[in-house]
């Protein structure tokens, strides 16, 4: 069932964007990109791969929140190395990939596999609270105080969900009913705890995604002139869109959801066919910065390794 619901929202969001393709086919055709665009699309590359390296320094902080050090460069590597994963099916093969590179240095299972369910959790929290600052770029958003209130309380849950009063117990009851599944005498007894909330890898993750709203919004602005007061919209949309995108189950990537609500929410606010180019631009530089990424850690591992 849930594999099936997975193929019906990627068969409506693929059909919701080709649609708004076919639909503005002629406007997006007609689109030209002069050399000052191209130069901004160049560095809205530069923007997006620097904001999967810096996700993968927050990486190493919610690792240090759970007690367990880790040499940075080493695991940023892993982080960009790993990135590319999350297009395969499952959607889950990045975070497989981090498990095992961290149990080889020395990581805990229980610490590595909470430091990926954690990543994820804090970007949803920061990508929820930029779209509560800016909501009121919305129409529908801007008389409706029940929808606000909804929104804080759904931001006020995830919030208590990182906690360490809340997420300690959870912790302790799954290390138990592991236990008790699989009992092992051999196995030491594992201290695996927050300490203190984690607000610093929270901070970092608004400031990821940050970095991500301002690669997009390069994107547009190398198709079209924008304004200042279209920058808060656009920070809003996007973090909504990619939030979707992360946690609705469609595509791996988010691929087709992340679009199709950029589009949704755009579409009205700026002209179809700039709104559809941008997100197809922006897909490319998103899959090039990843692989750009990838390729550099690679590339360093090897230089490091050669030089020893």
């Amino acid at each position: 069932m849930k594999q099936f619901l997975r193929w019906i929202i990627l068969g409506g969001t693929l059909f919701f964007v080709a649609k708004a393709l076919k639909d503005n086919w002629v406007g997006v055709t007609t689109l030209e990109i002069d050399a000052a665009g191209w130069a901004i699309l160049a560095i809205a590359t530069g923007v997006t791969l620097l904001a999967h390296t810096w996700a993968g320094w927050i990486w190493t902080w919610v690792l240090q929140d759970l007690n367990q050090p880790v040499p940075v460069v080493k695991f940023i590597q892993v982080y960009l190395k790993t990135n590319l994963a999350k297009y395969l099916p499952g959607n889950v093969w990045h975070y497989y990939g981090r498990i095992v590179a961290a149990k080889n240095a020395n990581v805990s299972t229980g610490a590595a596999t909470l430091s990926v369910l954690l990543e994820p959790l804090l970007m949803a929290a920061a990508a929820f609270i930029i779209f509560i600052l800016f909501s009121g770029q919305f129409t529908a958003y801007q008389s409706n105080g029940l929808i606000t209130i909804f929104q804080i309380a759904i931001l006020l849950l995830v919030l208590c969900a990182v906690h360490p009063n809340f997420l300690n117990p959870v912790i302790r009851f799954l290390y138990k009913l592991k236990n008790r599944k699989s009992p092992d005498k051999n196995q030491q007894k594992v201290n695996l705890r927050l300490e203190r909330y984690p607000l610093r890898p929270l901070l970092g993750e608004l400031g990821f995604l940050t970095l991500r709203s301002c690669g997009f919004i390069l994107t547009i602005l190398a198709i079209s002139p924008l304004s200042l007061n279209q920058i808060p919209l656009l920070l809003g949309a996007f973090s909504f869109a990619w939030l979707l995108g992360l946690v609705v189950p469609g595509a791996p990537g988010g691929l087709g959801v992340f679009e199709a609500t950029a589009i949704a929410l755009l579409q009205s606010r700026f002209p179809a066919a700039i709104v559809i180019s941008a997100i197809a631009l922006y897909r490319l530089i998103s899959i090039l910065a990843e692989t750009s990424g990838a390729a550099l850690a690679w590339l360093d591992e090897r230089r490091v390794k050669t030089s020893s």
